[in-house]
Protein backbone atom coordinates (compact mmCIF):
# COMPACT_ATOMS: atom_id res chain seq x y z
CA UNK A 1 0.00 0.00 0.00
CA UNK A 2 0.99 3.79 -0.39
CA UNK A 3 2.17 5.15 3.00
CA UNK A 4 -0.14 8.08 2.87
CA UNK A 5 -3.38 5.36 2.20
CA UNK A 6 -1.98 2.82 4.82
CA UNK A 7 -1.80 5.89 7.16
CA UNK A 8 -5.16 7.81 6.67
CA UNK A 9 -6.79 4.03 7.11
CA UNK A 10 -4.90 3.18 10.29
CA UNK A 11 -5.57 6.70 12.04
CA UNK A 12 -8.96 7.43 10.87
CA UNK A 13 -9.81 7.45 14.85
CA UNK A 14 -6.89 9.11 16.62
CA UNK A 15 -7.32 13.02 17.95
CA UNK A 16 -5.85 15.62 15.61
CA UNK A 17 -2.97 15.47 17.76
CA UNK A 18 -1.93 12.44 18.09
CA UNK A 19 -2.85 12.11 14.14
CA UNK A 20 -0.06 14.61 13.58
CA UNK A 21 2.82 13.20 15.85
CA UNK A 22 1.79 9.63 14.15
CA UNK A 23 2.34 11.02 10.89
CA UNK A 24 5.66 12.17 11.75
CA UNK A 25 6.28 9.16 13.17
CA UNK A 26 5.55 6.76 10.16
CA UNK A 27 6.72 9.36 7.08
CA UNK A 28 9.83 9.76 8.79
CA UNK A 29 10.54 6.12 9.57
CA UNK A 30 9.67 5.57 5.73
CA UNK A 31 11.64 8.62 4.63
CA UNK A 32 15.03 7.68 6.67
CA UNK A 33 14.78 4.01 6.33
CA UNK A 34 18.40 3.69 4.31
CA UNK A 35 19.94 6.11 6.90
CA UNK A 36 18.13 4.87 9.98
CA UNK A 37 19.30 0.81 8.48
CA UNK A 38 22.63 2.34 7.91
CA UNK A 39 22.60 3.34 11.98
CA UNK A 40 21.54 0.13 12.50
CA UNK A 41 24.56 -2.23 10.98
CA UNK A 42 26.67 0.26 12.78
CA UNK A 43 25.02 -0.23 16.43
CA UNK A 44 24.30 -3.88 16.04
CA UNK A 45 26.75 -5.39 13.26
CA UNK A 46 24.04 -7.24 11.77
CA UNK A 47 22.48 -6.31 8.46
CA UNK A 48 18.86 -4.81 9.14
CA UNK A 49 17.51 -7.22 5.99
CA UNK A 50 18.57 -9.92 8.80
CA UNK A 51 16.54 -8.82 11.63
CA UNK A 52 12.79 -9.87 11.89
CA UNK A 53 10.03 -7.19 10.19
CA UNK A 54 8.69 -6.23 13.88
CA UNK A 55 12.09 -5.65 15.35
CA UNK A 56 13.45 -3.76 12.57
CA UNK A 57 10.43 -1.61 12.79
CA UNK A 58 10.97 -1.18 16.53
CA UNK A 59 14.66 -0.14 16.03
CA UNK A 60 13.57 2.77 12.97
CA UNK A 61 10.79 4.36 15.43
CA UNK A 62 13.15 4.85 17.94
CA UNK A 63 15.83 5.67 16.18
CA UNK A 64 14.24 8.68 14.35
CA UNK A 65 13.01 9.76 17.33
CA UNK A 66 16.00 9.94 19.51
CA UNK A 67 18.79 10.79 16.22
CA UNK A 68 16.02 13.19 14.25
CA UNK A 69 12.84 14.60 15.89
CA UNK A 70 12.71 17.30 18.94
CA UNK A 71 10.08 17.27 21.19
CA UNK A 72 10.26 13.53 22.66
CA UNK A 73 12.29 12.58 25.60
CA UNK A 74 15.24 10.04 24.54
CA UNK A 75 13.96 7.89 27.41
CA UNK A 76 10.35 7.65 26.44
CA UNK A 77 11.99 6.92 22.66
CA UNK A 78 13.74 3.93 24.19
CA UNK A 79 10.47 2.85 26.01
CA UNK A 80 8.00 3.09 24.03
CA UNK A 81 9.81 0.95 21.20
CA UNK A 82 11.02 -1.35 23.83
CA UNK A 83 7.20 -1.98 24.80
CA UNK A 84 5.88 -1.87 20.87
CA UNK A 85 8.98 -4.78 20.79
CA UNK A 86 7.42 -6.73 23.79
CA UNK A 87 3.73 -6.67 22.12
CA UNK A 88 5.25 -7.79 18.43
CA UNK A 89 7.33 -10.68 20.21
CA UNK A 90 10.81 -9.32 19.08
CA UNK A 91 13.29 -9.08 21.09
CA UNK A 92 13.20 -6.29 23.52
CA UNK A 93 16.45 -6.63 25.00
CA UNK A 94 18.07 -5.92 21.72
CA UNK A 95 15.86 -2.86 21.30
CA UNK A 96 17.14 -1.38 24.14
CA UNK A 97 20.60 -2.14 24.15
CA UNK A 98 20.69 -0.54 21.03
CA UNK A 99 18.40 2.58 21.12
CA UNK A 100 20.74 3.61 25.20
CA UNK A 101 23.65 3.11 22.66
CA UNK A 102 22.43 6.24 20.14
CA UNK A 103 21.53 7.99 22.80
CA UNK A 104 24.89 7.66 24.42
CA UNK A 105 26.62 8.21 20.98
CA UNK A 106 24.22 10.52 19.18
CA UNK A 107 26.59 12.87 18.19
CA UNK A 108 29.48 10.38 16.62
CA UNK A 109 26.46 8.28 14.63
CA UNK A 110 24.93 11.52 13.26
CA UNK A 111 28.77 12.83 12.46
CA UNK A 112 29.56 9.82 10.76
CA UNK A 113 27.13 10.52 8.25
CA UNK A 114 28.77 12.58 5.28
CA UNK A 115 27.11 13.94 1.91
CA UNK A 116 29.96 15.22 0.36
CA UNK A 117 29.86 12.44 -2.23
CA UNK A 118 26.85 10.72 -3.97
CA UNK A 119 27.16 7.42 -2.40
CA UNK A 120 27.59 9.36 1.08
CA UNK A 121 24.60 11.68 0.46
CA UNK A 122 22.75 8.64 -0.67
CA UNK A 123 22.88 7.10 2.94
CA UNK A 124 22.84 10.87 4.94
CA UNK A 125 20.03 11.52 3.43
CA UNK A 126 18.09 8.30 2.84
CA UNK A 127 17.45 7.78 -0.97
CA UNK A 128 18.39 4.93 -4.07
CA UNK A 129 21.81 5.64 -4.71
CA UNK A 130 21.06 5.94 -8.34
CA UNK A 131 19.04 8.49 -7.53
CA UNK A 132 21.48 10.51 -4.95
CA UNK A 133 23.92 10.29 -8.70
CA UNK A 134 21.52 11.56 -11.18
CA UNK A 135 21.31 14.87 -8.97
CA UNK A 136 24.43 15.05 -8.80
CA UNK A 137 24.57 15.14 -12.71
CA UNK A 138 21.60 17.07 -13.47
CA UNK A 139 21.91 19.81 -10.43
CA UNK A 140 25.79 19.44 -9.68
CA UNK A 141 27.30 19.00 -6.13
CA UNK A 142 25.95 21.88 -4.69
CA UNK A 143 21.87 21.86 -5.51
CA UNK A 144 21.77 18.30 -5.04
CA UNK A 145 23.15 18.78 -1.63
CA UNK A 146 21.09 21.51 -0.74
CA UNK A 147 18.12 19.91 -2.21
CA UNK A 148 18.69 16.65 -0.22
CA UNK A 149 18.77 18.37 2.77
CA UNK A 150 15.34 19.56 2.69
CA UNK A 151 13.26 16.35 1.34
CA UNK A 152 12.73 14.52 5.03
CA UNK A 153 11.58 17.91 6.41
CA UNK A 154 8.20 18.46 6.45
CA UNK A 155 6.43 19.66 3.23
CA UNK A 156 4.95 22.67 2.88
CA UNK A 157 1.39 22.99 4.35
CA UNK A 158 -0.59 25.15 1.78
CA UNK A 159 -4.46 25.99 0.67
CA UNK A 160 -6.23 27.45 -2.17
CA UNK A 161 -9.02 29.33 -1.40
CA UNK A 162 -11.67 28.44 -4.04
CA UNK A 163 -13.25 31.89 -5.25
CA UNK A 164 -15.83 30.57 -6.39
CA UNK A 165 -17.63 30.13 -2.98
CA UNK A 166 -15.43 32.41 -0.53
CA UNK A 167 -12.75 35.54 -0.49
CA UNK A 168 -9.28 34.64 0.63
CA UNK A 169 -9.02 37.76 3.21
CA UNK A 170 -12.47 36.25 4.69
CA UNK A 171 -11.14 32.61 4.30
CA UNK A 172 -8.05 34.01 6.09
CA UNK A 173 -9.56 35.63 9.08
CA UNK A 174 -11.87 32.22 9.92
CA UNK A 175 -9.23 30.09 9.46
CA UNK A 176 -7.54 29.13 13.56
CA UNK A 177 -4.02 28.74 12.53
CA UNK A 178 -1.69 31.68 11.22
CA UNK A 179 -1.08 31.85 7.83
CA UNK A 180 -0.29 34.20 5.28
CA UNK A 181 -0.50 34.99 1.51
CA UNK A 182 1.05 32.80 -1.43
CA UNK A 183 3.04 35.16 -3.25
CA UNK A 184 1.93 35.58 -6.60
CA UNK A 185 -1.25 33.64 -6.08
CA UNK A 186 -4.15 35.62 -4.64
CA UNK A 187 -6.15 33.01 -3.96
CA UNK A 188 -3.38 30.51 -2.16
CA UNK A 189 -2.51 30.73 1.31
CA UNK A 190 0.44 29.10 3.17
CA UNK A 191 -0.53 27.96 6.93
CA UNK A 192 2.47 28.42 9.37
CA UNK A 193 0.74 25.47 11.67
CA UNK A 194 -1.29 21.85 11.10
CA UNK A 195 -4.58 21.88 10.21
CA UNK A 196 -7.11 19.04 9.55
CA UNK A 197 -8.59 20.77 6.33
CA UNK A 198 -11.04 17.69 5.08
CA UNK A 199 -12.36 17.88 9.36
CA UNK A 200 -13.45 22.03 8.67
CA UNK A 201 -17.01 23.38 7.87
CA UNK A 202 -14.83 25.47 5.18
CA UNK A 203 -13.81 22.18 3.33
CA UNK A 204 -17.23 20.78 3.60
CA UNK A 205 -18.36 24.17 1.89
CA UNK A 206 -15.75 23.56 -0.90
CA UNK A 207 -14.13 26.86 0.00
CA UNK A 208 -10.59 25.42 -0.11
CA UNK A 209 -8.69 22.90 -1.38
CA UNK A 210 -5.48 21.53 -0.01
CA UNK A 211 -2.73 22.52 -2.81
CA UNK A 212 1.05 23.35 -2.81
CA UNK A 213 2.04 26.55 -4.26
CA UNK A 214 4.13 24.99 -7.08
CA UNK A 215 0.19 23.08 -7.66
CA UNK A 216 -1.11 26.42 -8.45
CA UNK A 217 0.97 27.90 -10.50
CA UNK A 218 0.14 25.58 -13.35
CA UNK A 219 -3.43 26.69 -13.86
CA UNK A 220 -2.02 30.38 -13.76
CA UNK A 221 0.66 29.31 -16.38
CA UNK A 222 -2.26 28.21 -18.69
CA UNK A 223 -3.80 31.22 -17.47
CA UNK A 224 -7.79 30.38 -18.94
CA UNK A 225 -10.71 32.96 -19.48
CA UNK A 226 -14.19 32.71 -18.40
CA UNK A 227 -16.06 31.66 -21.94
CA UNK A 228 -12.94 29.59 -23.09
CA UNK A 229 -13.02 25.95 -23.83
CA UNK A 230 -10.17 24.02 -22.44
CA UNK A 231 -8.77 20.43 -22.48
CA UNK A 232 -7.46 18.86 -19.16
CA UNK A 233 -5.85 15.90 -19.35
CA UNK A 234 -5.12 13.34 -16.57
CA UNK A 235 -7.02 15.32 -14.59
CA UNK A 236 -7.67 13.76 -11.40
CA UNK A 237 -7.77 13.98 -8.24
CA UNK A 238 -9.05 17.26 -9.64
CA UNK A 239 -6.84 20.46 -7.91
CA UNK A 240 -5.53 21.97 -11.34
CA UNK A 241 -9.09 21.43 -12.73
CA UNK A 242 -10.97 23.35 -9.93
CA UNK A 243 -8.27 25.76 -9.76
CA UNK A 244 -9.00 26.47 -13.67
CA UNK A 245 -12.65 26.44 -13.14
CA UNK A 246 -12.42 29.33 -10.55
CA UNK A 247 -10.27 31.10 -12.99
CA UNK A 248 -12.60 30.76 -15.48
CA UNK A 249 -15.41 32.24 -12.97
CA UNK A 250 -16.74 28.72 -13.83
CA UNK A 251 -18.09 29.81 -17.66
CA UNK A 252 -16.64 28.08 -20.79
CA UNK A 253 -15.69 24.19 -20.55
CA UNK A 254 -13.77 22.22 -18.88
CA UNK A 255 -13.25 18.91 -20.47
CA UNK A 256 -11.51 16.53 -17.95
CA UNK A 257 -10.21 13.21 -19.08
CA UNK A 258 -9.49 10.37 -16.33
CA UNK A 259 -8.92 6.91 -17.80
CA UNK A 260 -9.35 5.47 -14.41
CA UNK A 261 -13.27 4.98 -13.60
CA UNK A 262 -12.87 4.98 -9.85
CA UNK A 263 -10.42 8.56 -9.82
CA UNK A 264 -12.82 9.51 -12.73
CA UNK A 265 -15.84 9.29 -9.89
CA UNK A 266 -13.97 11.03 -7.21
CA UNK A 267 -13.33 13.69 -9.68
CA UNK A 268 -16.91 14.32 -10.44
CA UNK A 269 -17.15 14.63 -6.66
CA UNK A 270 -14.86 17.29 -6.01
CA UNK A 271 -16.02 19.39 -8.41
CA UNK A 272 -19.24 19.06 -7.11
CA UNK A 273 -18.09 20.17 -3.58
CA UNK A 274 -15.94 22.67 -5.75
CA UNK A 275 -19.01 24.38 -7.31
CA UNK A 276 -17.19 23.96 -10.68
CA UNK A 277 -20.24 23.40 -12.80
CA UNK A 278 -18.10 24.24 -15.86
CA UNK A 279 -15.99 20.57 -15.57
CA UNK A 280 -17.59 17.81 -17.89
CA UNK A 281 -15.70 14.02 -16.72
CA UNK A 282 -15.10 12.25 -19.59
CA UNK A 283 -13.46 8.73 -18.48
CA UNK A 284 -11.15 7.72 -21.61
CA UNK A 285 -7.44 7.71 -22.31
CA UNK A 286 -5.42 10.93 -22.21
CA UNK A 287 -3.21 9.43 -25.32
CA UNK A 288 -5.88 9.01 -27.53
CA UNK A 289 -6.78 11.34 -30.56
CA UNK A 290 -9.63 13.79 -29.85
CA UNK A 291 -12.17 14.47 -32.09
CA UNK A 292 -13.74 17.63 -30.80
CA UNK A 293 -11.24 20.08 -30.65
CA UNK A 294 -9.52 22.67 -31.08
CA UNK A 295 -9.51 23.52 -27.79
CA UNK A 296 -8.77 27.22 -26.36
CA UNK A 297 -5.84 25.86 -24.32
CA UNK A 298 -4.78 22.18 -22.99
CA UNK A 299 -3.29 21.13 -19.63
CA UNK A 300 -1.23 18.09 -19.56
CA UNK A 301 -0.54 17.20 -16.24
CA UNK A 302 0.44 13.51 -17.03
CA UNK A 303 1.46 10.43 -14.81
CA UNK A 304 5.16 11.40 -13.91
CA UNK A 305 8.08 10.05 -11.40
CA UNK A 306 6.50 12.38 -8.62
CA UNK A 307 10.31 13.23 -7.26
CA UNK A 308 9.28 16.67 -6.64
CA UNK A 309 7.00 15.33 -3.97
CA UNK A 310 9.71 13.48 -2.05
CA UNK A 311 9.02 15.64 1.55
CA UNK A 312 4.73 15.01 1.23
CA UNK A 313 4.92 11.47 -0.43
CA UNK A 314 7.02 9.32 2.10
CA UNK A 315 7.71 6.49 -0.53
CA UNK A 316 7.90 7.66 -3.71
CA UNK A 317 11.44 7.42 -3.48
CA UNK A 318 11.60 3.96 -2.97
CA UNK A 319 9.27 2.93 -6.05
CA UNK A 320 10.90 5.49 -8.39
CA UNK A 321 13.28 3.63 -10.52
CA UNK A 322 15.62 5.00 -13.78
CA UNK A 323 13.57 2.42 -15.71
CA UNK A 324 10.31 3.94 -14.90
CA UNK A 325 11.38 7.50 -15.89
CA UNK A 326 12.34 6.12 -18.98
CA UNK A 327 9.02 4.66 -19.35
CA UNK A 328 7.57 7.53 -18.09
CA UNK A 329 8.82 10.09 -20.46
CA UNK A 330 8.11 7.87 -23.42
CA UNK A 331 4.39 7.85 -22.27
CA UNK A 332 4.77 11.77 -21.58
CA UNK A 333 5.53 11.97 -24.96
CA UNK A 334 2.76 10.73 -26.61
CA UNK A 335 0.36 12.42 -24.38
CA UNK A 336 2.04 15.56 -25.00
CA UNK A 337 1.26 14.69 -29.02
CA UNK A 338 -2.00 14.10 -28.36
CA UNK A 339 -2.57 17.40 -26.42
CA UNK A 340 -1.24 19.34 -29.58
CA UNK A 341 -2.94 17.49 -31.68
CA UNK A 342 -6.37 19.47 -30.04
CA UNK A 343 -5.11 22.87 -30.15
CA UNK A 344 -5.84 24.99 -33.10
CA UNK A 345 -3.35 28.40 -34.45
CA UNK A 346 -3.43 30.81 -31.40
CA UNK A 347 -3.92 27.81 -28.84
CA UNK A 348 -2.01 26.97 -26.03
CA UNK A 349 -0.44 23.83 -24.48
CA UNK A 350 0.89 23.36 -20.84
CA UNK A 351 2.80 20.68 -19.73
CA UNK A 352 3.30 20.26 -16.54
CA UNK A 353 4.79 17.20 -13.97
CA UNK A 354 5.45 17.15 -9.93
CA UNK A 355 9.10 16.04 -10.35
CA UNK A 356 12.96 17.36 -10.81
CA UNK A 357 14.05 14.93 -13.58
CA UNK A 358 15.71 16.29 -16.58
CA UNK A 359 13.81 13.35 -18.77
CA UNK A 360 10.33 13.83 -18.17
CA UNK A 361 11.08 17.93 -18.18
CA UNK A 362 13.25 19.26 -20.46
CA UNK A 363 14.49 16.62 -22.43
CA UNK A 364 10.44 15.81 -23.59
CA UNK A 365 9.70 19.31 -24.28
CA UNK A 366 13.31 19.60 -26.29
CA UNK A 367 12.32 16.26 -28.08
CA UNK A 368 8.78 17.58 -28.97
CA UNK A 369 9.74 20.84 -30.15
CA UNK A 370 12.39 19.77 -32.41
CA UNK A 371 9.98 17.61 -34.53
CA UNK A 372 7.05 20.56 -33.84
CA UNK A 373 7.83 23.89 -36.07
CA UNK A 374 4.57 25.47 -35.57
CA UNK A 375 4.83 25.46 -31.54
CA UNK A 376 6.87 27.53 -29.57
CA UNK A 377 8.09 27.69 -26.13
CA UNK A 378 6.68 30.72 -24.37
CA UNK A 379 8.34 30.07 -20.81
CA UNK A 380 9.03 27.44 -18.73
CA UNK A 381 10.06 27.27 -15.04
CA UNK A 382 11.41 24.29 -12.72
CA UNK A 383 10.47 24.84 -8.95
CA UNK A 384 12.85 23.09 -6.53
CA UNK A 385 11.98 22.69 -2.63
CA UNK A 386 15.02 23.96 -1.10
CA UNK A 387 14.78 26.98 -3.50
CA UNK A 388 11.22 27.64 -3.60
CA UNK A 389 9.47 26.51 -0.28
CA UNK A 390 7.03 23.99 -2.43
CA UNK A 391 6.91 21.02 -4.50
CA UNK A 392 9.19 20.55 -7.28
CA UNK A 393 7.39 21.09 -10.31
CA UNK A 394 8.06 21.71 -14.13
CA UNK A 395 5.99 23.68 -16.26
CA UNK A 396 6.15 24.81 -19.94
CA UNK A 397 3.76 26.93 -21.85
CA UNK A 398 3.88 25.82 -25.11
CA UNK A 399 2.37 28.28 -27.96
CA UNK A 400 0.99 26.95 -31.43
CA UNK A 401 1.51 29.17 -34.03
CA UNK A 402 -0.29 30.76 -36.65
Amino acid sequence: AYADRAFASEAADLDPRDRALAMRLTYGAVQRKATLDAITRRLTGRSPRRLQPALRAALRLGLLQILFMDGVADHAAVNESVELAKVAGAPAGLVNAVLRRAVREKEEVLAELDDSTPAGAAEAHSVPAWLATQLWQELGAGEARALLSVINEPAESALRVNTLVAAPAQVSRDLPVHNSPAPGIPEGLVLGGPLALEDSEMWREGAIMGQSRGSMAVAHALDPQPGDRVLDLCSAPGAKTTHMAALMEARGEIVAVERNPRRARSLEQTCVRMRAGCVRVEVTDASEARLDGPFAGVLLDPPCSGLGTLQSRPDIRWRASPEQIEALAQLQRGMLEAAAAATAAGSVVVYSVCTISRAETVSVIESFLSDHGAFGLEDSFQLLPHRDGTDGFYVARLRRSG
